[in-house]
């Protein structure tokens, strides 16, 4: 039996992938199952992660969003028996590689696969959900009547983001980026409270969300990313980005803005003027997804 894994070189800067083989061994630790992989999602790689955190090693397994068949359980485990159809994400310190034909993982790295949801759907958008339902109801708090702003809602975490926002009984703003994703964000039910189409770069987010709320703020945004500095000095790819400064502009009073910009920092935020004065946070608190191990960190004020 074969896995994927990727081997970086020396100067860091070049990854090769290569077919290793695996042995097949059954199940010996009391808490894990084997699993027969039927789908398995490719995300990025983070080799800067895995330096941080003293994890770098000659071979490293490819793939960690899975959907499978149980095969065999563990004495101790409790969530599964054998045919159960699973999903999960891998540990980052997990031998296996996603992409093979059978893994072993610990019972609480998987849940039950949803019955109507196939077996490529399912591995493709857990890693979006863990992180969309990280960012709305545990870092932000969201209750039903919160009024949340979510960035690029067209793209496959935004329309998650969005999803679970209605379901929480909040009300949604999003931005679009082309006339497709605004029409995608447009037939979207329950509808979307506004739509900002920002192709154009005319229309400015903070003063429609402030139009939006009453002048209030949102009490939620979630960003796809931040410029940091002027348009002169930011990379052409982030231009279509808001300012950090809008985002703090358009923040209600004791609003939460969760980022994966992961190199935003904010040393010292002022009084915010006009009809909206209110006390800041003087600084942002860092949070990684655990859960998730990606590098994508979360900021909340």
């Amino acid at each position: 039996m074969k896995g994927l894994y990727f081997q970086q070189n020396s100067t860091n800067e070049e990854v090769t992938f290569v077919f290793q083989e695996k042995e097949n061994v059954p199940v010996t630790e009391d808490n894990f199952v084997r699993v027969q992989v039927k789908a398995c999602a490719l995300s990025h790689i983070n080799t800067k992660l895995l330096a941080e955190m003293k994890m770098e090693k000659d071979f490293f397994p490819v793939g960690r969003e899975v959907s499978g068949i149980v095969l065999e359980v563990g004495r101790k485990v409790t969530f599964f028996q054998p045919d159960d159809a699973v999903v999960g994400i891998l540990p980052l310190d997990s031998e296996d590689p996603g992409l093979c034909e059978v893994i072993r993982v610990h019972e609480h790295y998987l849940v039950h696969k949803p019955e109507k949801v196939s077996w490529t759907e399912a591995a493709g958008v857990i890693r979006d959900g863990v992180r969309a339902c990280t960012a709305l109801y545990y870092l932000s708090q969201l209750s039903p009547g919160k009024s949340v702003l979510i960035m690029d809602g067209a793209s496959a975490f935004g329309t998650i983001a969005i999803q679970l926002a209605h379901h929480r009984g909040a009300k949604v703003i999003s931005t679009a980026h082309s006339l497709e994703d605004k029409q995608h964000l447009e037939r979207l039910r329950p509808s979307i409270a506004r739509v900002i189409d920002v192709s154009n770069g005319k229309v400015h987010v903070a003063e429609s969300c402030l139009e939006e709320t009453g002048g209030l703020g949102v009490d939620i945004v979630i960003d796809a990313g931040v410029r940091l500095y002027s348009k002169d000095d930011e990379p052409a790819v982030k231009l279509h980005l808001p300012h950090k400064h809008d985002i703090i502009t358009l923040l209600g009073v004791g609003g939460h803005w969760v980022t994966t910009e992961e190199n935003l920092q904010i040393l010292q935020i002022a009084t915010a003027s006009s009809s909206r004065e209110q006390p800041w946070l003087s600084s942002m608190m860092k949070f990684g997804i655990c859960q998730m191990h990606n590098r994508e960190n979360i900021f909340v004020s």
